[in-house]
């Protein structure tokens, strides 16, 4: 596997100007979307607008037996669509997340879960981290990710996979988990796997939204009293908070020693 101490790569940029460059246009997103997805431009905005509603109307309620399955089996590019707008419509606050990530991301970095690729490409534009591991059930998302990566030519330092045990990595430096807990049958599972592949030095951002919604807007969030509680005890086992000052719903954490 080559990382990219070995290459040349052209697109390392300041951390100002990654960020600049995606209050601009979220790393060009709307223009990756209509080629990857062959829309029209005059179609794109109500295919964004309805993005949320059309997610959640696909989701099977009470009758999904495995929660993975609505997103490797059902969503198609509604997944990408929902992620696309709330990308677009909330930079402000996803770029906050950004600068997060520049004050703590470092070497080799797993982003899981990581759905359009907004983090792993700006981790991949950085000087400080050698390779990004993005990790996506949905094929559609991996595909869509590694074409954005080749359009900004930061591929050499990326690699796909499916899950944690495709990247072969034994520890990771910084894992990146954004959005995605809520999302798990058993977040509290997930969080014990990060804490094995963690080092003392490693650093992982987290965040979470264990909510449906007033009106089941969001119906493919878990709310289970019992699997939130387990998931609470399961990071104050494990995890030590380390306090920064840039946004108050992303928490970094260090692994207990």
């Amino acid at each position: 596997m080559i990382f990219v101490s070995e290459i040349k790569c052209k697109k390392l940029k300041t951390d100002n100007l990654i960020l600049n460059e995606f209050l601009d246009d979220a790393f060009n997103l709307k223009s990756h979307l209509m080629e990857f997805l062959s829309i029209k431009e005059c179609d794109l905005d109500d295919f964004l607008d309805n993005a949320k509603i059309n997610l959640a109307n696909l989701h099977p309620g009470d009758a999904l037996s495995e929660v993975s399955d609505f997103y490797t089996e059902i969503v198609g590019d509604r997944h990408v669509a929902d992620l696309a707008a709330w990308h677009i419509t909330s930079k402000d606050y996803i770029a906050d997340t950004l600068k997060l990530q520049q004050k703590f991301s470092r070497d080799l970095v797993l982003d899981f879960g990581g759905g359009i690729g907004t983090h792993a490409l700006a981790n991949a534009m950085s000087s400080k981290v050698e390779h990004v591991f993005f990790v996506d059930i949905n094929k559609t998302n991996r595909n869509f990710v590694e074409y954005r990566a080749k359009k900004l030519g930061v591929e050499k330092k990326l690699t796909f996979c499916k899950t944690i045990k495709d990247t072969k990595i034994l520890k990771f430096d910084t894992i990146i988990c954004l959005d995605v807990l809520e999302h798990l049958a058993d977040p509290a599972s997930q969080i014990e796997i990060f804490n094995e592949i963690m080092d003392s030095n490693t650093i992982a951002l987290f965040n979470w939204y264990f909510y449906k919604g007033e009106n089941n807007e969001y119906p493919f969030h878990i709310d289970d009293n019992q699997i939130v509680e387990r998931f609470f005890k399961t990071l104050q086992l494990n995890f030590l908070e380390v306090f920064h000052p840039i946004l108050i719903t992303t928490r970094a954490y260090k692994k207990i020693k």
